[in-house]
C-alpha cells in the first residue's frame, strides 16, 4: 500500500443520494483500511422492516419514533460469507436481507423522514463513529451525524445512471427488476430526502463533491484513497 506521509483520517463519512456508489466504494475503503464500514441508512430500513413486520401504521410518527428509541438494532462484522457488508441483528434476529426487499425500499423514506427517529438513530450512530477507525456511509453524516469527521466526501450522480445500477445489482442477485419503475422511486425518493425539514440531503460545506456519473467504482475508490493520504 505505499507508505502514507501521514496516518489516515479515522473517521471517513460518506454522503449522496440512493445508488451513488457510496456503499460498495465504502466498504472497499473500510477493508483496506481495516475500518468498520457502517451503513447508516440500513438502521432506517431495519426500523421500516420492523414497523411493517409488527404491522405498525408507518404513518403514526409517535408509535414508529418510539419504537425507534426502544429497539437495539446491533451492527456486527459480517459473520456469513454471502455477499453482505455487515451483519443486522435485531432481537438476536438476522434480518441483513430482509430489509433489501421492495416493501422496505417503499416505505424507508416515510420513516428517514421522521424528526424523533433520526434522533434515536442519529444517537446510536455518533456513538459508534466517535470510536474512530470507521467509514460511515449515509446522507447526513457530514452535516448532522459525525460533523467533526476527519475526511467528509460528498458522491453524486445522475438518477438515469443510479437506476441503472440499481437495476443491475439486483438482477444480478436474481430478483426481478424494472428500471422505468426503479428510477420513478429513485426520483421521487430524492425529492422526500431534498426537501425534508430534518437533516435534507446536502453536501456538507466542508466536504469534497466528486460527480462519479461517469467514473468506475475502481477510480471513485483511487480518488478517495488520495484523499485518504
Amino acid at each position: 500500500m505505499g507508505t502514507m506521509t501521514k496516518t489516515p483520517p479515522s473517521t471517513i463519512a460518506l454522503d449522496g443520494p440512493a445508488a451513488s456508489g457510496k456503499s460498495t466504494v465504502g466498504k472497499r475503503l473500510a477493508d483496506q483500511l481495516g475500518y468498520l464500514f457502517f451503513d447508516t441508512g440500513i438502521m432506517y430500513r431495519a426500523v421500516t422492516w420492523i414497523a411493517l413486520s409488527r404491522d405498525m401504521d408507518l404513518k403514526n410518527e409517535a408509535a414508529v419514533t418510539a419504537m425507534a428509541q426502544e429497539t437495539q438494532i446491533d451492527i456486527r462484522q459480517p459473520t456469513q460469507n454471502d455477499g453482505r457488508a455487515c451483519d443486522i441483528l435485531v432481537e438476536d434476529r438476522d434480518i441483513t436481507w430482509d430489509i433489501r426487499s421492495g416493501n422496505v425500499e417503499a416505505y424507508v423514506s416515510i420513516v428517514a423522514a421522521y424528526a424523533g427517529v433520526r434522533k434515536a438513530l442519529t444517537d446510536q450512530q455518533r456513538r459508534i463513529g466517535l470510536r474512530g477507525g470507521v467509514v460511515m456511509v449515509g446522507r447526513d453524516i457530514g452535516t448532522v451525524v459525525l460533523p467533526e469527521a476527519d475526511l467528509k466526501v460528498y458522491m453524486i450522480a445522475s438518477a438515469e445512471e443510479r437506476a441503472r445500477r440499481r437495476h443491475t445489482e439486483l438482477t444480478a442477485r436474481g430478483e426481478e427488476s424494472n428500471y422505468d419503475e426503479i428510477l420513478s422511486k429513485m426520483i421521487e425518493r430524492d425529492r422526500i430526502d431534498s426537501t425534508r425539514a430534518v437533516a435534507p440531503l446536502r453536501p456538507a460545506d466542508d466536504a469534497l463533491i466528486l460527480d462519479t456519473d461517469n467514473m468506475n467504482e475502481s477510480q471513485v475508490y483511487e480518488r478517495i484513497m488520495e484523499l485518504c493520504k
